[in-house]
């Protein structure tokens, strides 16, 4: 994994992921962003922001109706907004609705709060906890899975925990790393190794496959 990382890093650079002002933006873009591109969350943070909704206890008390109509472009909207209600509902009650008292919980623990919020998911409270909280967790999304099963690493069977487990266990422990790391794996993913008509022969991580080029193509 360490060779997939120093590679994809020279080759690209910092991404400077996640987009956010804020680490209560950056969590409501965790969420938002659910089975939609970025492009479309993108819009409903704005929304929000110009709606000066960016705030736990703002979003806290805006209707639910009204929000959900602010982040129609998210889709799933209706959902959504019972998701982020849920959330700023979370934290006040677990975590006196800070942000600082939340991150500053165990690992563990916080992650094992957050999976019993609703609507938020394994990948989702990685994210939170990774780019908005420092905490050293990897995110496992479909790009990870689509490049890992392609290289041999993986066989499109295995648990999110096991694909997350495998990156924790063969890296430094650090949450930059895994920052870094994640990043790098959604630029190739999304430019690169595209589910459809992959680009391997631009792909940094040529070297590694374990087929011929035009097998993988």
């Amino acid at each position: 994994m360490r060779q997939y990382f120093d590679t994809l890093f020279q080759a690209r650079g910092e991404q400077h992921w996640w987009p956010g002002r804020t680490p209560f933006e950056v969590i409501v873009g965790a969420i938002l962003v659910q089975n939609t591109s970025w492009v479309n969350a993108a819009r409903a943070i704005a929304n929000l922001r110009q709606a000066k909704l960016l705030t736990p206890l703002a979003l806290e008390k805006v209707p639910q109706a009204k929000l959900a109509r602010l982040i129609r472009s998210s889709g799933y909207f209706r959902q959504k907004a019972r998701k982020l209600k849920a959330f700023v509902k979370f934290l006040r009650k677990e975590h006196r609705g800070s942000l600082t008292v939340m991150f500053n919980t165990s690992t563990a623990k916080l992650r094992a709060q957050l999976l019993d919020v609703h609507g938020i998911g394994p990948e989702t409270a990685d994210s939170i906890l990774l780019y908005a909280g420092m905490h050293p967790v990897f995110v496992v999304d479909a790009y990870t899975r689509r490049i890992l099963q392609r290289h041999g690493l993986a066989h499109g069977k295995e648990s999110y925990e096991e694909i997350r487990g495998l990156f924790e266990k063969s890296l430094p422990n650090g949450p930059q790393l895994f920052n870094e790391f994640h990043a790098l794996i959604v630029h190739t993913g999304k430019h690169y190794c595209r589910s459809r008509a992959p680009l391997c022969s631009q792909c940094a991580l040529r070297p590694f496959l374990p087929q011929p080029l035009e097998d993988a193509q």
